[in-house]
Order: C-alpha cells, then sequence, then structure tokens
C-alpha cells in the first residue's frame, strides 16, 4: 500500500522492505519484484561493489540504459555511502571520456550496450551484468547511515558557456523534492509510476527516489516507446507518468483520438517549454497533463500546475518549501527566476567559480526568465536565452559551435535553435565558409557525429557570408532565426 516514509538515517529501500515486504516495488517487463526481494537483490549488489574495492565516500559512474540494475545500483549506493555519477548514454566517445576525466570516479560500470562509447576512459571499467552477478561469498556488510548532506548523485548539465559541469544532490535534496512532489500531486494506495524518462535525467531519477519513499510500484521501461506506453496505460493500472514535450506529442498521435484512461490521473510535462497549441490538444482529449518547471539543480520540480488548473497560464505555484522570486523585473514584471528552498544543489562538483555566478545567499540564480502572477502562479518565457530545447535534451550553442569550428572548411559558426512541431525546437547551424574552401553540409554533419551526440547536431547548417553581430562584436544568435 502507497504510504509515505520519513528518510532516515536507514537506507530508504531498507526501510520501505522493513514496513511493506510483499508490496508491489518494480516491474520490468515480464519481471515483477516485491520490496523484500528487491531489497535483498540490492543488498548483493552493494557487497559485489565491496569486493570490488569501492567503498564509503567513492564516486561511482554509471553508462547504461534504464534497467533493473540500474535501480538497484541506485538504491545500492546509498547503501554503500557511494556517490551516483549518471552518465548520459547518448553522448558521443569524447564526451563520456571528458566528463569521466573530472568525476575521477573509483569504478565505471556499463551494461553490454555502451562499452563502445567508454573508449578512451583511463578509469578502472567494469561490464555491469557479468560483475555485479558474479557470487559474493563474503558476509553482508552493514549499511552505511544516510547522511541527508552526503552527495547522492552528481549529474552532468552543460552550462551556458557549454563547459559540461556536474551537479552535486545531496540525499536531502532528492528527499525534498519526492516530499514536495507527493504534497503537491497527492498519493494514493493504487498510484504506479511508469518511467520512461532517461535516468542520467533528474526527472527521471527523481521518480526512482520517489517510489521508495512513496510505496508506489514502478513500472520501469528501458526507452519512450508511444506503442509501448500506450499497451502500459491500457494494461498496467498506471497512474502517474512524466514526459517532456515531444514525448507527449507523439503519444498522442500514438493514440489518435482515443481519451486517456481513466486510472491515469496525472501527466507531468516538463524538460521544455509546452506548446499552448499541444496542451489544448491534449486537455481537448481528457488527457490529464501538469505543466512543470524544474532543473536539475533544483533535484528536479520547482513548480507545478495540477491537472485541474493546468488550463490556466503558466506551470503552476511553486512547490512547498520552494521559494520563487523574480529579479530585475520589467514593466510586465518579467524578469530571471531565482529559487531557493531544500532541494536546491550543493553546487557544481569541482567548480566553485561556477557555483559561485548561480547560488548567492542561498538564492539560485537560473538565468530563466519568468513572471509571477498575483495568485503565485509562474509564468517561464525562455530558458537560458541561447540554450535550444529539443526534445527535452538541452543543447548549448557553444559547444556545438566549438567543433564546426574545429572543422577545416569553416571559419566562423553560429548555433540556434528554430522552432519544430514535434521537437519544439531543432539545432540549426549558419556558418561562414573559409575563404577557398570546398562546403559540403552533409559532410559537415558527419564530422559533427562523431564527435556529438545526435541531438546536438545541426539539422540544417547553411552557409552565410557574415554572422550578425553586437557592436561588442558577441554573435546574435537570436537574429539568426527566422520569423514564424
Amino acid at each position: 500500500m502507497a504510504e509515505a516514509v520519513l528518510p532516515s538515517t536507514t537506507p530508504w529501500l531498507a526501510a520501505r522492505a522493513a514496513r511493506d515486504p510483499e508490496g508491489l516495488a518494480l516491474v520490468a517487463g515480464a519481471i515483477r519484484l516485491d520490496w523484500r526481494t528487491l531489497a535483498a537483490r540490492v543488498d548483493a549488489v552493494a557487497a559485489r561493489l565491496a569486493t570490488l574495492g569501492v567503498g564509503p565516500g567513492d564516486r561511482v559512474a554509471l553508462a547504461m540504459e534504464p534497467s533493473i540494475r540500474l535501480v538497484e545500483l541506485v538504491h545500492a549506493a546509498q547503501r554503500a555511502g557511494v556517490a551516483l555519477v549518471v552518465l548520459n548514454t547518448r553522448l558521443a566517445a569524447p564526451e563520456i571520456a571528458m566528463l569521466v576525466a573530472h568525476a575521477e570516479p573509483a569504478l565505471v560500470l556499463h551494461d553490454a550496450a555502451h562499452g563502445a562509447t567508454l573508449a578512451g576512459v583511463t578509469a578502472r571499467i567494469v561490464e555491469a551484468h557479468a560483475e555485479l552477478d558474479a557470487v559474493v561469498a563474503a558476509p553482508r556488510s552493514s549499511p552505511i547511515a544516510v547522511d541527508s548532506d552526503a552527495i547522492a548523485t552528481i549529474l552532468y548539465t552543460s552550462g551556458t558557456t557549454g563547459r559540461p559541469k556536474g551537479v552535486v544532490l545531496t540525499h536531502g535534496n532528492h528527499a525534498a523534492s519526492a516530499r514536495a512532489s507527493r504534497e503537491r500531486l497527492g498519493l494514493r494506495s493504487d498510484d504506479r509510476w511508469l518511467s520512461v524518462l532517461p535516468l542520467h535525467h533528474v526527472g527521471g531519477l527523481s521518480i526512482v527516489m520517489r517510489s521508495v519513499l512513496d510505496g508506489t510500484p514502478l513500472v520501469l521501461h528501458p526507452r519512450f516507446d508511444p506503442a509501448a506506453v500506450r499497451h502500459a496505460l491500457a494494461h498496467d493500472g498506471i497512474t502517474l507518468l512524466s514526459l517532456v514535450p515531444t514525448m507527449l506529442h507523439r503519444l498522442l498521435d500514438e493514440t489518435g483520438d482515443a481519451a486517456a484512461p481513466a486510472s491515469l490521473r496525472c501527466v507531468l510535462v516538463g524538460g521544455a517549454a509546452l506548446a499552448p497549441e499541444l496542451a489544448a490538444r491534449a486537455r481537448a482529449r481528457g488527457w490529464p497533463i501538469a505543466p512543470t518547471y524544474g532543473l536539475t539543480e533544483a533535484a528536479s520540480q520547482v513548480a507545478t500546475a495540477t491537472p485541474d488548473d493546468a488550463s490556466a497560464p503558466g506551470v503552476g505555484a511553486p512547490l512547498a518549501g520552494t521559494r520563487v522570486r523574480i529579479d530585475g523585473a520589467d514593466a510586465d514584471g518579467r524578469g530571471e527566476i531565482h529559487v531557493c528552498g531544500p532541494t536546491i544543489m550543493r553546487g557544481y562538483f569541482r567548480d566553485d567559480d561556477a557555483t559561485r555566478a548561480v547560488l548567492r545567499d542561498g538564492w539560485l540564480h537560473t538565468g530563466d526568465v519568468g513572471r509571477l502572477a498575483a495568485d503565485g502562479r509562474l509564468e517561464v518565457f525562455d530558458r537560458r536565452s541561447d540554450v535550444v530545447i529539443t526534445g527535452g535534451e538541452n543543447v548549448y550553442p557553444t559547444e556545438v559551435e566549438s567543433v564546426l569550428l574545429a572543422h577545416p572548411a569553416i571559419a566562423e559558426a553560429a548555433v540556434y535553435g528554430v522552432p519544430d512541431a514535434e521537437w519544439g525546437r531543432r539545432v540549426q547551424a549558419a556558418v561562414v565558409v573559409r575563404a577557398g574552401a570546398a562546403f559540403d553540409a552533409d559532410a559537415v554533419r558527419a564530422w559533427c557525429r562523431t564527435r556529438l551526440a545526435g541531438y546536438k547536431i545541426p539539422r540544417v547548417i547553411v552557409a552565410v557570408a557574415d554572422l550578425p553581430r553586437t557592436a561588442s562584436g558577441k554573435i546574435r544568435r537570436r537574429a539568426l532565426v527566422p520569423e514564424r
């Protein structure tokens, strides 16, 4: 039965298993695990980590698709006092190597599909399933007490400069996020979360955290597949679902004119701006959407509308315990969104300068533009001005531009987003070709493909004579975006 437990020094899964040992914990395909069984499996994984030389205070990096093993490692890390560095498996091998070099984990675990992406990584690398399934003869060690101030996860997200930064989230951050989400969305005894988001995203990882704290079964899909989601909604008693707008768009296409299943009570939609047309389409068919605004630096949700009030402008009021203010508001009340509360990250891993730039006097300076209505609702207008959010993924122009500028035919480059009905925005680039060089857009895209994740590669690359610049010489990316 779904019933929240208060975070304590006891590992959360152990506390849940003691309270509800036979309750359904995890569904993945044909596999169904109760809390007692999941806890036993996690104990074995934690013991195997110890035999591999991983101990309290260490960092372990994961390059894995969503799976039972990855969920086990999330819980085993807490049991063993280990911080998890969950890597984006969509990144190219050089990008992965750069993040691992920065995080300096004691161990990198990967699944069978991602061994090749670790080329160039100098850390110790282990195939997760082969090693963690090995028989452990040694007795199980006692679990490490959970310290709410200790690092739980390091999730890498690029900054406005394009240089990746590791967001340090504590156990306390994740627990506060789960509690605030529960207070906003409610908790029912029949709740089941369907997880289709990548677990390197805080939106996906937060579902794993909420599941154990709230006692709600987690129905885990390895990836978003519209047909599989439609089937799960029809047959698995799903009540809660989190999507980015692109996923919602595809799910509505998949389900045709069908209304949402009666069991489904909330669809969180975040990760990018929800187009009014898409929101209206979903509401017209009875889908209980709940627009939400959040950040990795805030351990997921900051403000969320409930399905009952989702037709009003904005993304709802800030969650319990979270304070939002608007700095430097213009005549229309629009200014930079600042956030304060128990979900705010400790800082950026090994990057004091970047931390000081965004954390000041306890307030997170998001760089996003928003407005607070008189009733406390938050409206969000822009996401870090130049950042291109495509299908829920952040693409930072300078990162892509640096790859383009390394191409021998390109002298200058500017990357920007253009509106796209399915992806929200798509990545596009304008380049100035070097004198005498031959330019082939397809060849440049192929060049990018070996150096960047697929979603970062410009869909269109156009050659221009000059790039628009400010008086100080900075490229005006927004001037390149075609008017709608």
